[in-house]
């Protein structure tokens, strides 16, 4: 018997005002799967995660995690010694030190990880254990979010850009033990920006856009759709493809996700390339960082957005 979902949203809304951030959301993360949520800036990611650990109270529709609704008083009491939260910012203790606030964690669960074992493996050491928050570098506060929202063996854990301002050094820690928790039976729900942090390790992906789904699926599954193979050149923006579109085979299309940058999708051949590099050379343009490659996850999130996913 397949085990339920470990959160299940259904026809989310959320507004702020008369502004609505979360428009009939509709996803789920199986247990014991990685699933990345990704979207642009202001696209509903945030809203979700914290509408999932019951910051917020669904304005619209259902939410259950791990089976319960985390926005009742009684639920929500059963449901947080199971899971993990990492914010953007840990904040409320600037005066407060790393193995201090790990310590007082740890006190808070039945079976928590040993603090001082949990800091070194997200990269805190030495001095920086030491450090009041106030004063620690982005990079450091990013690692301790993460041992706060893991340390007491969470169940399921939500992760709002784990890896955000940290060195590749540090971005390797922190996938590492998103492995574990994943390989230990966790679920993780992991929101970034970062396309190679989703191919790394996310079982299933969720875009988001204007606080609605417009796709969802595997990363191999997503990456697949449409032309397998693409052509991408740079130029001025807002070149006139009606001449190119015309020259180049019917089920061939070419487009200007954002400004400035062109794809060609459909079967490569020498053909097509010659055909689309004699229209640059007639219409005035260098192609610059011509390329054929396979589509990845960032193409697909261009094309269904229109913007590039790094803010």
């Amino acid at each position: 018997m397949l085990a339920p979902p470990a959160v299940q949203i259904s026809d989310l809304v959320m507004r702020y005002g008369g502004t609505t951030a979360v428009a009939g959301l509709s996803l789920q993360a199986e247990a014991g799967t990685v699933t990345a949520v990704l979207g642009p800036n202001g696209a509903g990611k945030t809203t979700t995660i914290e509408t999932c650990v019951g910051l917020r109270r669904a304005q619209g529709g259902t939410v259950r995690v791990l089976g319960q609704d985390p926005s009742g008083r009684r639920e929500r009491a059963a449901l947080l010694p199971r899971i993990g939260m990492m914010p953007q910012d840990v904040g409320g203790h600037p005066g407060a030190r790393p193995l201090e606030l790990l310590k007082h964690a740890a006190a808070l669960y039945a079976h928590p990880h040993q603090p001082e074992r949990l800091a070194e493996l997200v990269g805190l050491t030495g001095r920086t254990l030491r450090t009041p928050y106030r004063r620690l570098s982005g990079g450091e506060r990013r690692r301790l979010g993460l041992a706060l929202a893991v340390i007491g063996r969470p169940e399921l854990v939500f992760l709002d850009e784990p890896t955000a301002g940290l060195d590749p050094h540090g971005r390797h820690a922190i996938w590492e033990l998103i492995t574990e928790l994943r390989s230990l039976g966790g679920t993780v729900v992991l929101s970034t920006h970062l396309m190679d942090e989703v191919e790394r390790l996310a079982d299933h992906v969720v875009i988001i856009n204007h606080g609605r789904v417009v796709v969802a699926g595997s990363p191999a599954v997503l990456a697949s759709r449409g032309a397998e193979r693409a052509m991408s050149f740079t130029g001025p923006a807002g070149l006139e493809l009606g001449s190119l579109r015309t020259a180049i085979p019917e089920l061939v299309s070419v487009e200007e996700p954002v400004p400035g940058r062109y794809w060609v999708n459909g079967e490569l051949t020498p053909r097509l390339l010659a055909t689309v590099t004699a229209w640059c050379a007639s219409n005035g343009v260098l192609p610059e960082s011509l390329a054929l490659h396979r589509r990845s996850l960032e193409d697909v999130f261009i094309e269904l957005t229109g913007q590039d996913p790094r803010p």
